[in-house]
């Protein structure tokens, strides 16, 4: 089976699972957790922060910062189709109970003068504007890049307006392999970045929120209120200190692949369009005859897994489980659908 649904189906190598399974652990609630601390402390470096708390998953990751950012009364700035938005169950307003404001971006992007128009004044009768949310890479976006750019663009009108900035990075190591981003500057641009271990750097789990020590201070409270405090959990922290010091640089070999992929979809006949292939994400719209979850069942009694995008869309994850030797099957499939 080619399975191409998500790069969250990854599962951990021979070499990840040994480095797990001689992790020493402890108590992490007491902060005693060698292998933990030692995944928090190694993150932190790479971006220049003060720290990072391991969390069960990005959603909590995203959750925590905002709770820690935003209150009642408050508002938050994000794309429309972002993943904290889209995708983590109303927990901005179950969490914080902030307003949210939505842009219409780019390829999931946006930009420094949509942010700056959405601020709202000084009034009673709306919300004050406290918060910007990015992702990167974007997924509804097709899994584009922000540029370092227009990162510093943001990170300016966001200073000059007082306004904390939040990076949603669940696929943010494919962005850095693309944009070869300084990451002690990103680390400088956010006031916090949540990075997702469990994707593309092939983790069993987990997640990581970076930031200052005020900021962790209040994320460690809000993590034990959400139940996310875990005892002996250094068995998947190693597989993250694994990850990241093998893992981030093989993510180009994902890339390749879903541009050959893209190469394949775009002399497909009944395929109408197909966005730019940028990282590791693939998505094509199908003709309006063609029925998407017939199309999608078709793909599965053929060996090959993918999901439905909203619409005639369907996306293609591209993984360390796959490598090229899938292309040619890839191919042969799509030219023998009919319908």
């Amino acid at each position: 089976m080619i399975d191409l649904r998500s790069d969250t189906l990854t599962r951990p190598s021979k070499d990840m699972l040994e480095a797990m399974m001689n992790a020493p652990v402890g108590d992490d609630v007491f902060g005693e957790d060698p292998s933990i601390n030692k995944l928090q402390e190694d993150c932190a470096k790479l971006f220049g922060m003060d720290g990072s708390l391991f969390c069960p998953s990005g959603t909590m990751t995203n959750q925590i910062a905002i709770s820690c950012h935003v209150q009642a009364f408050e508002e938050i700035i994000l794309e429309r189709d972002s993943h904290i938005y889209q995708y983590e169950g109303g927990g901005i307003f179950h969490h914080s109970r902030a307003s949210v404001k939505l842009l219409d971006g780019n390829a999931g992007k946006i930009t420094a003068h949509q942010i700056k128009t959405a601020i709202n004044p000084v009034d009673i009768h709306r919300p004050t504007t406290k918060l910007v949310s990015l992702e990167n890479t974007t997924n509804r976006g097709g899994g584009a890049t922000y540029s370092i750019e227009e990162l510093r663009e943001i990170s300016k009108v966001c200073k000059e307006n007082n306004l904390l900035l939040h990076l949603d990075g669940a696929r943010f190591f494919n962005a850095h392999i693309i944009e070869n981003y300084d990451l002690n500057e990103i680390g400088q641009i956010f006031d916090s970045i949540s990075i997702c271990l469990s994707k593309g750097l092939g983790c069993p789990v987990g997640s990581l929120l970076l930031g200052s020590n005020e900021f962790l201070k209040k994320a460690l409270r809000v993590r034990k209120v959400f139940g996310g405090g875990m005892r002996q959990a250094g068995f998947l922290a190693a597989a993250g200190s694994y990850a990241l010091e093998r893992n981030i640089e093989r993510l180009k070999e994902d890339h390749l692949l879903a541009k050959s992929i893209e190469k394949i979809i775009k002399n497909i006949t009944y395929i109408e369009k197909s966005r730019e292939v940028v990282s590791n994400i693939v998505i094509f719209d199908l003709d309006n005859e063609i029925d998407p979850n017939h199309f999608l069942s078709y793909l599965k009694e053929n060996n090959l897994l993918a999901v439905s995008f909203g619409g005639q869309a369907i996306r293609f994850v591209t993984h360390l489980d796959v490598d090229k030797d899938i292309l040619k099957d890839i191919e042969n499939i799509l030219n023998n659908y009919t319908y």
